[in-house]
């Protein structure tokens, strides 16, 4: 018990409190060994109290509307703040009120990634292009929020707010376009929707491709938890309807350079059928 406490002591001296209005600093990232690591921090996690929540505790509200942690884990947190309503500290016993802001800060290690430069190829009043290096996702999602091509650009450069108005995945490296203004970033949202900007990827497989342009139809069956893709028969009850176009531009019969443009947008599109197809 006593060492319980004394580590609850030590963990609420630890905190190191991010907010979503926190920007990414230089200092928050570390370089060793080719790879890009973050330091650790605790990020809050904002909701407000919904009408059939009123009268709970704040302890029964956390217990019985999020599972995935248990009763215990809930009393510890809000003694040492890392639950809190309206910015405050509370007692285990409070009965929170509608609409009132629950913050949670949850302690994040976020996976690391290359240490490569995102370099920024045309800078302009409204538009950004740069070069996405490979293992970076483009915004925040899931685990990543600073080990992203946002959070570098914001730490790196003071580029912010920005708006990606297309996204490559995270294994992909390439040319991404930027909005500065959310103007400008509908703007592009509409053009690509008309399809009047297309992507185009280029590969660098393993044999001899075909000469012949190939259409390839098939389903993508994204698994988000799991961060997989499977391709799929084009009639079957599994992922997204997908078709891409592969056009070899060169082959020494040991490795091949290959054009590839997706007719549809779907993760892992591309690389998926690659290998699928080698």
């Amino acid at each position: 018990m006593m060492k319980r406490k004394r580590e609850e002591k030590n963990e609420c001296m630890d905190i190191v409190w991010q907010t979503p209005a926190n920007p990414p600093l230089p200092q928050d990232y570390i370089f060793r060994n080719g790879i890009r690591l973050v330091r650790p921090y605790y990020f809050e996690f904002i909701a407000h109290v919904k009408n059939r929540w009123a009268g709970k505790t704040i302890v029964d509200l956390f217990a019985e509307e999020f599972k995935g942690r248990p009763y215990e884990y809930y009393v510890s947190a809000v003694k040492c703040g890392r639950i809190q309503v309206d910015g405050e500290m509370v007692p285990v016993s409070y009965v929170v009120k509608s609409s009132q802001k629950i913050s949670h800060f949850l302690h994040r290690h976020e996976p690391p990634v290359m240490a490569c430069e995102v370099s920024i190829l045309q800078k302009e009043s409204d538009v950004l292009t740069v070069c996405k290096p490979a293992s970076v996702p483009v915004h925040p999602c899931g685990q990543y929020r600073k080990n992203t091509v946002v959070g570098i650009l914001q730490a790196e450069h003071g580029l912010g707010p920005l708006f990606p108005i297309h996204r490559l995945d995270r294994l992909v490296s390439g040319l991404l376009i930027i909005a500065r203004n959310a103007t400008k970033a509908d703007s592009f949202r509409q053009e690509i929707e008309a399809g009047l900007v297309k992507k185009q990827y280029i590969a660098k497989v393993v044999g001899e491709f075909p000469a012949d342009e190939l259409i390839v139809d098939a389903n993508i069956d994204y698994n988000a938890r799991e961060g997989r893709s499977t391709a799929e028969v084009r009639d079957s009850a599994k992922g997204k309807v997908s078709s891409t176009k592969f056009t070899r531009i060169s082959s020494n019969g040991t490795h091949s350079i290959v054009l590839c443009e997706p007719v549809t947008g779907r993760t892992h599109q591309v690389g998926k059928l690659l290998v699928d197809f080698d």
